[in-house]
């Protein structure tokens, strides 16, 4: 059962929502992160099994949306667009504009080491939230209710083309023209533990191509891959 303040507080994030749980359980289950179940000996479940359940249904709305308006687009982009837009960092951001770390409860570990300000920790608990939503009421509300900040990360991408998977190209590249793969290499990692840099160099044939610094050591690789093919590109014009 949810305590009566706890419930005033889910009350501020349904508002946010727009929608209200059938069963705020659900809801409260969404919010709760595995080191306070650890902590507390609640019979409260924690979130990773929505978390599990709402990348896919992430996946299902983004893919839905852009079947219907983008048939311009083949298989390949689209495939693109909707990993750019249900990534960590992507994710994490959507988490941050409606407040969610604010509604986690968290162990006292993570309460300690800015666990509301983690992108991964913001990231999985959206997943959560999105598993509850179609657990509660189906796909409608999570339209309702997390697809708008979907939406706006869909065509800022399609619009900038940034959704581009510079690793892959970077592979397609070497191994048609060089005969060989990229190698990555994780160089530094610095700042504390819930705002990290790493620093990534990208080889090819033994040579530093490219270098790239990003929140996440998938983030730093992608920078460094781009980096990569504008040098190959420069050597080629």
């Amino acid at each position: 059962m949810v305590s009566d303040s706890r419930q005033l507080e889910l009350d501020d994030l349904q508002e946010k929502l727009g929608y209200r749980f059938k069963s705020l359980d659900l809801l409260n289950k969404s919010l709760t992160h595995k080191s306070y179940t650890h902590e507390n000996k609640t019979r409260v479940k924690h979130n990773e099994r929505f978390e599990f359940l709402g990348d896919s249904v992430l996946d299902l709305v983004v893919s839905e949306f852009m079947i219907r308006e983008y048939s311009d687009h083949g298989e390949g982009v689209l495939s693109k667009i909707r990993a750019a837009v249900v990534n960590e960092s992507c994710l994490a951001e959507m988490a941050r504009a409606i407040d969610l770390g604010r509604f986690l409860l968290l162990g006292k570990g993570e309460e300690n080491t800015k666990g509301r300000e983690k992108s991964s920790l913001l990231a999985n608990a959206f997943e959560a939230l999105a598993g509850a939503l179609y657990v509660d009421g189906g796909l409608e509300p999570v339209r309702k209710s997390l697809f708008p900040l979907l939406k706006v990360e869909i065509e800022a991408l399609e619009n900038s083309q940034n959704y581009r998977d510079y690793k892959s190209d970077l592979q397609e590249y070497t191994q048609e023209k060089l005969v060989c793969i990229p190698i990555y290499k994780v160089v530094r990692e610095s700042g504390p533990d819930h705002d990290k840099r790493f620093e990534v160099e990208v080889t090819v044939n033994d040579r530093v191509e490219g270098k790239g610094i990003g929140r996440s050591k998938k983030e730093a690789e992608q920078v460094a891959a781009m980096m990569a093919l504008r040098q190959f590109q420069s050597k080629n014009d």
